[in-house]
């Protein structure tokens, strides 16, 4: 009788723990998902020009891409609880800085500077994440957490419609998105684990892409296919016409999509694999994309860019179960590490390529985009399966 009791402590804290770290990283979420129409429309009130608009927008993708490589030894260097909540109090600092400023040409160094802060915040928050759910529920549990860092995203932009977007009181609202993380983070901090000796030789970012390379893919492409389509999903109705606010509820769906297939997603992946789940939600965003065109001016639109978004982010969704599922310790930490700059590639480069073939080829462009790179991971995908049996 005395078993389950000690069983039941000790899942205690982990559950705690883990909770703690959803809801910090929601936090985090809900600051940055603030930010990127906080900026546009700041920057637009200042005269300056889509192009300037664009290219700072760029300066916080380009800030995670720089400094995923440095973040395991920085974990090393400063402990991983240190460096988190480190970052989170540097993040809001940054916010009071481009308060106090209202400058769009400092803005470009701090919008830098805030990508390369905040990236350890998220890979941190990943690690301890998988660390913590267990093996046989780890699906469900990333499916949970990806759910509410969509769901945090999304209640950013919300808050402008409270607080408005002039003076101080947007930036307070993301000013206390990272403190709440810091405080959270520090509550619950003697629980975190995940970075453990693990027995395995240590790995860099790029020793990584050489062990799990399908991974690494996955997350490429789901960044590249979930950017352009958050970004140039205007651009592809407006081409058939679409009325503004129609135009926005089409960005609507893929959100809602994005929040509420996470757990459902999570719970076959416990049942099927994960690395199976990758291919299918690939199949799935080439499927849903190839039907625009047919269904844009349709009811069923609405269906199938909920399920586009929830199977796009499901890709990377998946990627996490299977990372969890493979690695532990220091190896995670440099997956993670490589995850996010594969994420950050995909931002940089996906919405130009996308916006490119849109404009070479109409909105048939954006399909032939999304759909070639889903295609091109399920082929690689299912070739490493096969060779990695042989």
């Amino acid at each position: 009788m005395t078993m389950p009791a000690a069983t039941a402590d000790s899942s205690s804290p982990r559950w705690a723990a883990l909770l703690g770290v959803t809801a910090a990283l929601a936090m985090f979420g809900a600051a940055q998902g603030l930010s990127y129409p906080l900026f546009t429309l700041l920057m637009q009130r200042q005269g300056m020009p889509p192009s300037l608009i664009g290219l700072s927008a760029a300066m916080m993708p380009l800030g995670l891409v720089l400094s995923a490589p440095l973040i395991p030894r920085a974990v090393a260097a400063f402990g991983a609880k240190r460096l988190a909540v480190g970052c989170a109090l540097t993040a809001a600092l940054c916010f009071v800085c481009i308060a106090a400023l209202q400058n769009w040409f400092a803005w470009f160094a701090l919008r830098f500077l805030l990508g390369f802060i905040v990236n350890p915040i998220y890979v941190l928050g990943e690690v301890w994440a998988l660390a913590l759910s267990p093996p046989e529920r780890r699906g469900r549990m990333m499916g949970v957490f990806n759910a509410l860092m969509g769901a945090g995203y999304a209640v950013g932009p919300l808050a402008m419609t409270v607080v408005g977007s002039a003076g101080w009181p947007p930036f307070i609202v993301a000013i206390c998105g990272f403190l709440a993380c810091t405080v959270i983070l520090q509550l619950v901090s003697n629980d975190l684990r995940g970075f453990d000796a693990d027995g395995q030789p240590k790995m860099n970012v790029l020793s990584f892409a050489r062990v799990a390379p399908a991974l690494l893919l996955a997350v490429l492409v789901s960044a590249s296919c979930q950017q352009s389509t958050y970004s140039l999903m205007p651009v592809f109705g407006a081409a058939y016409g679409l009325r503004d606010a129609v135009l926005a509820a089409l960005v609507t769906a893929l959100s809602v999509g994005n929040i509420v297939l996470q757990i459902p997603l999570g719970l076959a992946a416990e049942k099927v694999g994960a690395r199976a789940m990758i291919i299918t939600c690939a199949t799935a965003t080439a499927t849903c994309i190839l039907l625009l065109p047919v269904l844009v001016l349709t009811p069923w639109v609405w269906p199938v860019l909920v399920v586009m978004g929830g199977v796009g982010y499901g890709v990377y969704t998946m990627a996490l179960v299977e990372l969890g599922n493979r690695f532990s310790g220091s190896t995670l930490v440099a997956g993670n590490a490589a995850f996010a700059l594969m994420w950050g590639a995909g931002g940089i480069v996906g919405p130009p390529v996308a916006g490119a073939a849109i404009q070479a080829a109409g909105p048939l462009g954006l399909v032939g985009v999304i759909a070639g790179l889903s295609l091109f991971l399920v082929s690689f995908a299912m070739w490493r399966s096969l060779t990695r049996r042989a």
